[in-house]
């Protein structure tokens, strides 16, 4: 009878051992996934954040660029239009070495302010793309570290919420 007892003792224990470290984790892990949830969250609004703003850089400064050189466009147009119409002039009178000089004058202003209206557009094309690829690879850094930096807290967690028996040498 004693045994029996004993016995019995000895199973309640072991079960109510057995079933207090199952519960025991449960809020270690609830917890360390909430965290890594939360900041997985936070570093893709970061990086989505950082990446639309590059994306309305690079936009603002293409449309610049674009209203830049449309204005000098138009500007060497206007040039090459007077030159021609003074050209037209001296031709009518008589002068057509002038005429010549004059309608070459025109083209030539007008094809420099062409070419330096490229040349501001690529420029601020370029400088909006170098942007926007910095702004986004800063977001994909902030998120991975944001991921990573909720992994460790979550595996962290997960480990406080087991129970480890050290054996003592004695």
């Amino acid at each position: 009878m004693k045994k029996a007892v004993m016995f019995a003792v000895g199973m309640m224990i072991v079960g109510a051992a057995a079933s207090g470290s199952a519960q025991e984790g449960g809020y270690y892990d609830r917890l360390g996934d909430r965290i890594d949830e939360r900041l997985d969250k936070r570093g893709d609004r970061i990086n989505d954040r950082l990446d639309a703003r590059g994306d309305r850089i690079n936009d603002h400064l293409d449309a610049k660029g674009d209203r830049i050189n449309d204005r000098l466009d138009a500007k060497g147009d206007r040039i090459n239009d007077r030159y021609d119409a003074l050209a037209e002039k001296a031709a009518a009178a008589g002068k057509t070495k002038l005429a010549a000089r004059l309608d070459r004058k025109g083209d030539r202003i007008e094809k420099h302010l062409d070419k330096k209206g490229d040349r501001i557009e690529a420029r601020l094309d370029k400088r909006g793309d170098r942007i926007e690829k910095r702004l986004d690879r800063k977001g994909d850094r902030i998120e991975h570290r944001f991921d990573k930096r909720g992994d460790r807290i979550n595996h962290r967690l997960d480990h406080k919420g087991k129970v480890h028996h050290r054996r003592h040498r004695g």
